[in-house]
């Protein structure tokens, strides 16, 4: 069996086609979307409408993200993101954001033996793999994961995104892994990512994938469109975080 895992978005349409065609290539038998797809500035509305295509023609499941929770908040003053959101709000279809704001933090794959979340298998803030600035303990992330494995603990491969950094951990039979993010890097290297997961039963091998598109592209529409362009495209081009964005 092939597992496409793709997720954290961004509102990167130019990302998410590039990255669509080499999941495709693949062949892939089961598809999920990890969340965190609206949230950005490279035309939102047309990567919800790739993630809707997704969705309708390979079945794709979906989680809810932290910011698809944003999304489904009401915009007051207090309001964390506010103008963002706004924004969001007037370019989105109708629907979009309350669709999203209403997905489950997690979903079982192949008969159970994969489980993917965004953040955990118990919140879409929660960082499984991270602590701090670092990589968490095998204690803390079993510790996090808790009783979320399924029935009799059947999970052998955990699947998460939210930190947007790559990696992989073997814990005694569980595989855990942090898929990367289709977009908004903070490693420095713009490049999208998604993973493929092949296996059956209790044998999973997981492949990193790295997918190069039209960054420019992208950034030209953030800057002649986004809200925040200049640092929507910054960290598109140089696949770093500004200090001052957060998500």
């Amino acid at each position: 069996m092939k597992i496409a895992v793709f997720g954290d978005v961004h509102g990167n349409r130019f990302a998410l086609e590039a990255v669509l065609r080499d999941m495709e290539a693949h062949r892939p038998d089961e598809w999920v979307n990890l969340g965190d797809g609206l949230f950005g500035g490279a035309d939102p509305a047309g990567a919800w409408a790739l993630q809707r295509h997704i969705r309708e023609k390979y079945g794709a499941q979906e989680i809810r993200g932290n910011t698809d929770e944003r999304l489904g908040e009401a915009l007051t003053p207090q309001t964390k993101k506010r103008e963002m959101l706004a924004w969001l709000h007037s370019v989105l279809p109708a629907g979009a954001a309350e669709y999203v704001a209403k997905l489950p933090t997690s979903a079982a794959l192949a008969g159970g033996k994969v489980l993917a979340a965004h953040g955990s298998p118990s919140s879409a803030w929660e960082y499984l793999l991270r602590e701090g600035e670092g990589w968490a303990s095998d204690e803390r992330v079993l510790e996090r994961l808790g009783d979320r494995l399924g029935d009799g603990g059947e999970a052998r491969v955990v699947v998460v995104g939210h930190s947007h950094l790559e990696h992989v951990r073997q814990l005694g039979p569980l595989t855990v892994v942090n898929c990367g993010a289709v977009s908004r890097q903070k490693d420095g290297s713009p490049l999208a990512r998604w993973v493929l997961l092949e296996g059956e039963g209790d044998v999973w091998n997981v492949t990193f994938r790295r997918v190069p598109y039209d960054v420019e592209a992208a950034a030209r529409w953030a800057l002649a469109s986004a809200h925040d362009g200049e640092k929507e495209a910054a960290q598109l081009r140089t696949g770093q975080e500004s200090r001052q964005r957060g998500g």
